[in-house]
Formats: C-alpha cells, structure tokens, sequence
C-alpha cells in the first residue's frame, strides 16, 4: 500500500480494514495475502509535487506506528514487510521491533523505487547486521516466505 500523499491517516486506517476484509474472503485452504508491505509515497519530481496536492508525507515515526497498526488490524495476513528499500535501514531496523517480520529482498537491478527518488541499497552481509544489530536472526526466504534452501551438486 503506497500511502502518505494525498489520503487522510483515517482512510490509511480504511484501507488496512478494507484489505482485512478481503483477506477474510480467501476460500478455505488458500493463503490469500502472503505479505502486507506499506511503502511511503516519494514526492520528488510527481505532478502531485508540483501541484502542491501532497498532504501528508509520513515521517519515519509515521511509518513504524504504521507497521504496528498494520501488524495488529491485519492478524490474518501472516506476514509484514518494512521495506528497508524505501525507509533505509534505520527505520526498517525500528519496523522490526513494531511488527515487521521481513525487510524485503536484496534487489540486483532496482528502477521503481530508485526513480520516485529513494536511494538506499544494501549487500546481504550489510543487511543482515541491521536484522542482528536489532536483536533479530536474519533469515533468507523464497518469495513464498518459506525457509530457503541452498542445493548443492
């Protein structure tokens, strides 16, 4: 969910509630949403900029109680995500402490996030210090979230 330009934080609130909802109507046996990932909204360069219509740019602090809120009114979505691509890994090491259970991948070739103006990257190694540095163990994963596995011939 991109938030922070021009919604209210009572519909970012409607929205968390909206996709409850609908996670709720996930046939029997089926995940439905693996992950939740809030990514805030970069203004650099948008028609929304130049118009003046953001509103509400999310500060850090925003963004973590946005993970914890996420974390409590999403409890049927297995899986949080504080993309430190977008938040840098200050704010992403905090996300794990308000709820976030993954940071997301280490990209080879990134264009999205890097174009609207975010500019963190990160190695493995380098990633995986912010999860310890945090109290957390690092883990890799598959994009199904589970365990990865490394085979060897």
């Amino acid at each position: 969910m991109m938030f922070g330009h021009v919604e209210t934080r009572e519909e970012r609130i409607e929205h968390l509630i909206s996709i409850r909802e609908l996670q709720k109507e996930k046939p029997d046996g089926h995940i439905g949403f693996m992950s939740f990932i809030p990514w805030p909204y970069y203004e650099a360069g948008t028609t929304l900029e130049k118009t003046g219509m953001v509103k509400n740019i999310p500060t850090a602090l925003e963004h973590v109680r946005l993970i914890a809120i996420s974390r409590i009114v999403l409890h049927n979505i297995p899986n949080i995500q504080a993309s430190w691509l977008t938040v840098g890994p200050d704010t992403a090491s905090l996300c794990l402490h308000a709820g976030a259970n993954d940071l997301g991948s280490i990209m080879i070739e990134e264009n999205v996030v890097s174009a609207a103006g975010a500019s963190y990257s990160s190695g493995v190694e380098e990633l995986q210090e912010v999860i310890r540095k945090a109290g957390f163990t690092p883990r890799k994963r598959n994009q199904d979230f589970t365990d990865y596995r490394e085979v060897r011939s």
